[in-house]
């Protein structure tokens, strides 16, 4: 296994940075004079320098060609290649007529945004094993920039920091113990010369903290931990002494969770960091802590001062979370009107299905309302904003209907908020799911030495099973909020339940791409739909806009996948066509055709020596479902952005060993699982994948049964 790992690791390090030949007129010093005080005057106007647009991440730009008279005029000026499977969820940045975006597995591509033609390409190396401990893909949400250098977090937990010139490495820190079954999939911010990420893998059992490093250097400056740790071991601050007040039993042992895998949003006026974390591990409370309590920090948002990570004030969503509703949902920085009174205030749209209003400078509960349907609580007491839940909903060994289901009434997906309008455009989704805890469960810890761990193990604590309500499938709408009246002002239901973020304009438009492959310009003040083109690839992360040479552009990442892609077909056309992804640009008056992603291969069942006896097949199964069915879906039938192999070639069954075993297209994504498997173990796989393929070849309606 060694061996092998680290052969993969040289191919793909030798390779790491490709570059192209830079045209003149390309302003790559654009990257190199984003400083302190650029960041904190950003708005979207030219360039688009951060995550969500500026500190405030409310995805809003005044620029003005594009507008509602105008819009059905764009068409597309140029699209690139990610070339490798998985899903996207990057927000792309601009600087200088330069796009910074990340794709699958962390690779990060710098592209010429006159041509579309690539600068450079970096791939940080994360061995392809590692995507075992991504729950959910593969993904990327973005890199930050500052003064010269691009950012991007990496699955296995590193901060890379890249010369935005050259795309070569400048300094690397590893950011969590490697040891254990950590994750990075959030974009980093950078917040007064401090590049901040977090972390994921509450799922499979690990305390989540949140780390700043110096720019310049990668030297750490200060770590914050989320939930608390062994009281045995000390607490690392008086808030975290606290916190561990409103926990029981031996929390620890299982890591707590609390995962800051996503949010974050910064007030330079207050100098305030907000944090988004996570859910629980295990996810049921009753085994988590069995004396009960709120299990702080879990599924809040928290306040820290940007420069020491000291913290100032918490709200917590859910307190005590029992069903996966994290508060990583973006959060939004901005100013509304509250008893008559301007307020400055952070928005939040989390899982758990409630939208809420806080006072930015204390955290105090200012409104709250459901902005989807949602069963687990029966409303929020008006003064704490503290849920009341329906007793029927806290499950324990019995079947339960509850709603929002684990992804939530919103997940990550990016709102923006309109300034003009003072509307907040929310993708949300509407999904129900039966639950039952797990008798006997007990935390088991993962052995991840030399990156050679078993099957796949989950610390949920229970089990889940997906459902439709009065037989209708889970739908997903875009949703214009008002924060102010908490309400909704319009809605449009889309194709189907997973899609993309949004961004807003002055101009009053709102950009969405959905999971059909669509993306979509609708009116801002009234929800109707003023354009569309058809990319026919699933699009997730957040569209921006920005200026080069006086153009108005707009781009958007596309990639099916994530959470509930890497599997599941996405809808309408696009489902016709393998997903990977593609970014696509704008502007009006765009004439280039728009590129088709290659159709979906027939099924096939080869005629092989394999066994057919129900026993191998049971084993074969069994074994599927440990170690491949996470990425190619149960019976290998994934429809989404990893490959159906019932669709799979006769060069691949021809190479199925060395696939598995020897890594001969682990560059690609697919890792090498010597050690972990043997030959008659991977023949038993084969011949599981070949019959239930032969299913697929032979159902009436030509899919899987």
């Amino acid at each position: 296994m060694r061996f092998h790992y680290l052969v993969a690791v040289f191919l793909i390090a030798i390779s790491a940075c490709e570059m192209q030949s830079t045209p003149e007129d390309v302003r790559l010093e654009g990257a190199s004079a984003v400083d302190d005080a650029v960041l904190e005057s950003a708005t979207p106007d030219g360039d688009w320098l951060t995550y969500g647009g500026n500190y405030a991440e409310d995805r809003y730009s005044t620029l003005e060609q594009i507008t509602k008279g105008n819009v059905d005029q764009l068409g597309l000026v140029w699209s690139y290649d990610f070339e490798l499977r998985g899903g996207v969820e990057a927000t792309p940045l601009v600087a200088g007529g330069v796009m910074y975006t990340s794709g699958p597995w962390s690779v990060v591509h710098a592209i010429d945004v006159r041509t579309g033609e690539r600068i450079w390409r970096h791939d940080p190396g994360v061995p392809r094993i590692r995507g075992r401990l991504a729950c959910c893909d593969v993904v990327n949400r973005g890199v930050a920039m500052y003064e010269g250098k691009i950012f991007v977090g990496t699955i296995d937990g590193r901060l890379v920091a890249l010369d935005a010139d050259t795309g070569e490495p400048v300094w690397e820190a590893l950011t969590v113990n490697q040891d254990e079954p950590y994750s990075i999939t959030g974009a980093p911010r950078v917040v007064q010369g401090l590049v901040v990420i977090g972390n994921g893998g509450a799922e499979y059992g690990v305390r989540g903290y949140v780390s700043a490093y110096d720019a310049r250097s990668g030297e750490l400056v200060w770590r914050t931990y989320t939930v608390p740790g062994n009281p045995a071991d000390g607490f690392e601050s008086e808030a975290l002494e606290m916190a561990a007040e409103t926990w029981s039993g031996e929390w620890w042992i299982a890591g707590g969770g609390g995962t800051a895998w996503d949010a974050f949003a910064y007030d330079p006026t207050l100098d305030l960091l907000y944090i988004g974390t996570g859910n629980g591990s295990p996810w049921s409370r009753n085994l988590r802590s069995p004396g009960g309590g709120d299990n702080l920090f879990l599924a809040s948002i928290l306040a820290v001062r940007p420069a020491t990570g000291e913290y100032v004030w918490h709200f917590q969503t859910t307190p005590g979370d029992h069903w996966d509703y994290t508060a990583v949902q973006p959060i939004t920085v901005g100013s509304i009107e509250f008893d008559g009174q301007m307020r400055r205030v952070v928005m939040q749209a989390p899982k758990n299905g409630f939208f809420y209003v806080l006072d930015a400078e204390t955290g105090e509960f200012l409104s709250g309302q459901p902005y989807i349907t949602l069963n687990w609580a029966e409303g929020l007491d008006l003064e704490t904003g503290r849920p009341v839940e329906a007793v029927e909903a806290v499950h324990g060994f019995d079947w339960t209907m509850i709603t929002p289901a684990a992804l939530g009434g919103h997940n990550w997906q990016p709102q923006s908020f309109n300034h003009k309008t003072g509307l907040m455009y929310i993708p949300i989704q509407e999904g129900w799911v039966e639950r039952s805890e797990i008798e006997g469960w007990e935390y088991t810890e993962l052995n991840i030495e030399d990156h050679s761990y078993g099957p796949a193990v989950n610390n949920l604590g229970h089990m889940s099973r997906a459902r439709s309500y009065d037989g209708q499938e889970a739908p997903g709408y875009l949703v214009a909020w008002d924060p102010k009246a908490q309400e909704a002002r319009w809605s449009v239901q889309l194709a189907g339940y997973w899609n993309g973020g949004t961004m807003t304009t002055s101009t009053g438009l709102v950009f969405q791409g959905g999971g059909d492959g669509r993306f979509v310009a609708y009116d801002a003040d009234t929800g109707e739909q003023l354009w569309e083109t058809a990319t026919n690839i699933g699009i997730l992360g957040g569209p921006i806009t920005y200026t080069v040479d006086g153009q108005q552009y707009v781009s958007v990442a596309a990639g099916w996948g994530g959470a509930r892609g890497r599997t599941r077909a996405p809808y309408g056309e696009a489902n016709k066509y393998e997903q990977k992804g593609r970014v696509f640009t704008f502007a009006l008056n765009g004439t280039a055709p728009m590129p088709l992603p290659r159709t979906k291969r027939p099924f096939f069942a080869p005629d092989l020596d394999l066994p057919t006896d129900e026993a191998s097949l049971v084993q074969g199964g069994e074994l599927f479902s440990g170690y491949c069915a996470n990425c190619h879906g149960a019976q290998g039938a994934s429809e989404g952005a990893m490959p159906n192999l019932h669709r799979a070639t006769a060069v691949v069954h021809r190479n199925f060993e060395n696939i598995v075993l020897e890594g001969t297209r682990e560059v690609e994504g697919m890792p090498s699982y010597e050690g972990l498997l043997n030959s008659d173990q991977v023949r038993l796989i084969h011949a599981y994948i070949v019959a239930n393929a032969r299913n697929s070849v032979t159902s009436p309606e030509g899919e899987p049964e």
